[in-house]
């Protein structure tokens, strides 16, 4: 399936910009082109999982199910059943993205001759997943059990060492063909995993909206298209509007359309959002507060969230704006001060820690039209802090 959409300037738009005076559109490199990414197909349901058997008909003849323990003790007891034992191969993913791990289940699929992959679990599980599928030339469906991120739509994964230290990003050459989402299975997971993914969905906007200031190029090496921008902030609409709805829902087991909307804007939207559009401040933040140790219990979306709001004090967002991202934030239980994320009785010294790996030469950070430096990175995390408590003092 051709799941990357590539539309290329006119002669006529490059020419004008070519010959405009204006320096920030002279330095546009125009070898790129405006791009965007999205899965094959995106099927959300209550009782979707029994669609899955179908899918994978759809696309091979022998699959492999790559899941993680919890799946496979919960959602997959007794089963694939007889009927499907001589083509449906299920695999315990050993809970590390690793090479290791991923030379294990690659030689599985070779000895299987598998044709399909399917990656079912979080978020470790969907990138081993995608990445043993891109190496073996096979597509992959990505049936996701919790909400907390937007990997499961995504042409990307994570690579770690064997004892779970960050390596390298691997970008796929297709995204998922296709990405499966029940939502009793959703609904089931702890209330923590669905406001973690509102965190990381936080920053789509803001960050897309960066990446287009700043005319810096998205994670698919080009410009993001009129599509990926709208979709973006669709997702902050979206959270918005119905997130404290889908939260309530989560918290009682119930499956509301507020809930349906928020699936859709963690996994959905924000995937192709910031694959489309780009990455800024928040996940910069996040990255740099991966060097204090206390936050590593932390999930992704909840110190991306901390990261929206360090980013909207960094780059002098209107005071409204910053209201509403921390009145969000508040409702449904995402951080707003350093406590929430376990740093305690910070200091200035450690904080430049966080700055520095936040200002790599290779973070998204520097996609904000400002000029930026340690000092001012850490200010405004003292400034989230600092206003986060004084809310909550109220």
């Amino acid at each position: 399936m051709n799941d990357r959409f590539i539309l290329s300037e006119s002669r006529h738009e490059a020419m004008n910009v070519l010959t405009s005076k204006d320096p920030d559109k002279m330095e546009l490199n125009y070898s790129k082109n405006f791009t965007a990414a999205f899965p094959g197909k995106y099927i959300q349901g209550e009782n979707a999982l029994a669609e899955l058997p179908n899918m994978i008909r759809l696309l091979g003849k022998k699959g492999l199910l790559i899941v993680s323990p919890t799946v496979k003790s919960k959602l997959l007891a007794g089963t694939p059943g007889k009927e499907y034992e001589e083509w449906i191969f299920v695999e315990e993913f050993r809970r590390e993205c690793c090479e290791k791990e991923l030379a294990r289940l690659s030689g599985i699929i070779r000895d299987l001759k598998a044709d399909i992959v399917v990656g079912m679990g979080g978020g470790k599980t969907i990138d081993a997943a995608k990445i043993v599928a891109d190496r073996a030339c096979i597509p992959v469906i990505i049936v996701p059990s919790i909400a907390s991120n937007d990997a499961p739509c995504s042409g990307c994964a994570v690579i770690y060492s064997e004892h779970g230290v960050f390596e390298s990003v691997y970008y796929l050459k297709m995204n998922p063909q296709i990405v499966l989402i029940d939502t009793n299975v959703i609904v089931d997971a702890p209330v923590r995993f669905l406001v973690a993914g509102m965190g990381d969905a936080l920053s789509t906007w803001f960050e897309a909206r960066s990446c287009d200031r700043s005319h810096s190029l998205n994670e698919c090496d080009g410009y993001s298209t009129m599509t990926g921008l709208n979709l973006a902030k669709l997702c902050y609409d979206t959270l918005i509007r119905y997130g404290s709805a889908a939260k309530l829902a989560c918290e009682n087991k119930i499956i509301t359309p507020a809930l349906n909307h928020i699936i859709e804007a963690n996994i959905l939207l924000s995937g192709i959002g910031f694959e489309s559009s780009g990455l800024a401040t928040a996940h910069s933040v996040h990255n740099g507060l991966s060097a204090l140790e206390e936050t590593h219990s932390y999930y992704h979306g909840e110190k991306v969230a901390f990261g929206v709001l360090t980013g909207l004090h960094l780059t002098d967002a209107l005071p409204e704006e910053i209201e509403t991202a921390y009145s969000f934030c508040e409702e449904i239980g995402l951080p707003t001060t350093f406590s929430d994320i376990g740093i305690r009785g910070i200091r200035r010294a450690r904080l430049m820690e966080v700055a520095l790996k936040s200002l790599a030469p290779n973070e998204g950070i520097h996609h904000e039209v400002f000029h930026l430096t340690p000092d001012k990175v850490i200010d405004a995390m003292i400034a989230v802090d600092a206003l986060g408590k004084i809310r909550k003092n109220k």
